[in-house]
């Protein structure tokens, strides 16, 4: 319990002030370009991360939005729950209803993942064709999908926008903003409560540097620049639109409480 008092000590200190939820984004975008320039300069060693079987990409990325999705919903939870009740001083009705509002962040998401993955699979299918080791004197099949084309061992060309920059982009970024809560959170070290929260957020933050981590590999051994550009726009744009413009409105998912945003200076964190 010792090293996770301490190893949840020294991270929450590195979102003082909002220093990680301010340059991640830049820090983001700068590994894509430096990446992409490295990797079409064939300047990147040879290592097992570009190997896509990796157990890092099989059970980790693959599944990107499950873990961060998992994880936030206790973590959001619990410490919009104490913060309602302590801070504001709601009644168990009102926190729950706090948490339900807080939660639909959740839903959101979800609807973001489901429908840009969606679309670069349908960008892809549109703008591609596929090659095949057909038999001479055989009639030329047209293929209408990546998948009908794999089903015949062909390869299929088309403009793959990198899932990978989009989704490890936008959790990674949702996760930051989610954690900020304990900037303004005062628990006693000595509940249980505690050693919850504590876990939850190491949990988080570990999971956020192998994002950042499968993002690098991604920009350096992976898809054409254009194609990586694209994806952590998209994954910036959904961030940006959410927590920097939506979830500041009434009628929305909210921000994490007490709903500073970032450009505040009203920072008041507890260690």
């Amino acid at each position: 319990m010792e090293r996770l008092e301490r190893c949840g000590r020294g991270l929450r200190a590195g979102l003082a002030a909002g220093r990680v939820r301010y340059r991640l984004p830049w820090l983001l975008l700068a590994i894509v370009l430096l990446g992409s320039a490295l990797k079409d300069s064939d300047l990147v060693p040879e290592t097992p991360m570009q190997n896509k079987r990796n157990p890092l990409n099989v059970y980790f990325v693959k599944v990107a939005w499950a873990w961060t999705f998992w994880l936030l919903l206790p973590f959001i939870a619990v410490t919009t729950y104490q913060f309602a009740k302590s801070k504001f001083l709601y009644g168990p009705t009102k926190s729950i209803l706090m948490v339900l509002r807080r939660l639909s962040t959740l839903l959101v998401g979800s609807a973001i993942w489901y429908l840009c993955t969606g679309l670069f699979i349908y960008i892809e299918n549109l703008t591609g064709t596929c090659s095949t080791s057909g038999r001479l004197g055989e009639p030329r099949r047209l293929y209408a999908t990546k998948q009908e084309c794999h089903q015949d061992s062909g390869v299929w060309d088309g403009f793959d926008i990198s899932g990978h920059c989009f989704l490890l982009s936008y959790c990674a970024l949702m996760i930051v903003e989610e954690v900020a809560v304990l900037e303004s959170l005062s628990i006693d070290q000595n509940s249980k409560l505690h050693v919850v929260i504590n876990s939850l957020f190491v949990s988080l933050c570990f999971l956020t540097m192998i994002w950042v981590f499968m993002f690098l590999c991604t920009a350096v051994y992976f898809h054409d620049f254009s194609q990586k550009l694209l994806g952590v726009l998209i994954g910036l744009s959904a961030w940006y639109g959410t927590y920097r413009f939506w979830y500041l409105k009434p009628f929305s998912p909210g921000l994490p409480l007490p709903n500073i945003p970032l450009s505040s200076k009203k920072y008041s964190y507890s260690r």
